[in-house]
C-alpha cells in the first residue's frame, strides 16, 4: 500500500518530524493514490510533465510506471533532503530544489515548452486562499490547452476552487489510502477558434 522503496519511509518519517506542516501529511501517499494520479496524464501527449512537491517520490515513480520517460519529468521540490534523495532515485530525471509557487517563474527561466500536465502532491489546504489560486494560475498557464492539472486532497472538496474559464471534476475517490483521498483535475476550456 505504501511505498516501499528503501530509504523513502525513513526520508519521510525524519522529514514529518522536523517539519510536519512543510511535509503536509501524516504518512506518504500510498501506491494506489499515486496509480490514480498518474492515470490522469496522458502519456501519449508531447511535452514535459511537471510534478510539483514530490517528497520521496511515489507519484513519481507511477508516472514513470505509466510511460512517462525520466526526461520528460520536471520535480519541483522545496525540502533539500527530499532533492537530494529524489536526484539520488531517479536519474536522469530533473529535480528543481525550489518553491512550486514560483513554477511559473522557474519554467520561464529553464525556457521550457507548455507542459503535458502538471501533477501536485502539494498539501494545498495547508495554504492561503490566494496561494491556491496564484498556484492554479500559474499552472494552468504553463499547460498546453486542455492538459490536466491534477491535486490530490484529504477533503471531499476541491482544494482550489477554479476561476475564468477553468473547471475542475471528480477523477477519483481513492478509498485505500490513509487517509481516503480524492484526485482532482482541473483544466483550461479550450478557447474558441
Amino acid at each position: 500500500m505504501f511505498d516501499l522503496h528503501p530509504g523513502s519511509t525513513l526520508t519521510f518519517l525524519r522529514n514529518i518530524r522536523r517539519r510536519p506542516k512543510a511535509t503536509g501529511a501524516i504518512f506518504p501517499s500510498g501506491r494506489v493514490l499515486a496509480k490514480a494520479m498518474a492515470g490522469q496524464v496522458d502519456a501519449g501527449l508531447d511535452g514535459m510533465v511537471l510534478e510539483l512537491g514530490p517528497g520521496t517520490g511515489v507519484f513519481t515513480k507511477a508516472l514513470l510506471d505509466h510511460g512517462i520517460a525520466p526526461e520528460r519529468l520536471v520535480l519541483i521540490e522545496y525540502n533539500a533532503d527530499f532533492v537530494r534523495y529524489l536526484r539520488r532515485r531517479f536519474p536522469g530525471v530533473t529535480v528543481i530544489h525550489g518553491s512550486a509557487f514560483e513554477a511559473g517563474k522557474i519554467w520561464k527561466e529553464r525556457n521550457l515548452s507548455a507542459c503535458a500536465a502538471v501533477v501536485s502532491g502539494l498539501p494545498l489546504l495547508n495554504f492561503k486562499p490566494e496561494e491556491r489560486q496564484s498556484l492554479l494560475a500559474q499552472c494552468l498557464d504553463l499547460l498546453q490547452e486542455t492538459a490536466p492539472f491534477v491535486q490530490f486532497t484529504y477533503s471531499q472538496m476541491p482544494s482550489v476552487k477554479p476561476t475564468g474559464d477553468a473547471s475542475v471534476a471528480l477523477a477519483k475517490r481513492v478509498w485505500l489510502n490513509v487517509p481516503p483521498a480524492t484526485v482532482w483535475v482541473y483544466r483550461r476550456h479550450a478557447r474558441a477558434a
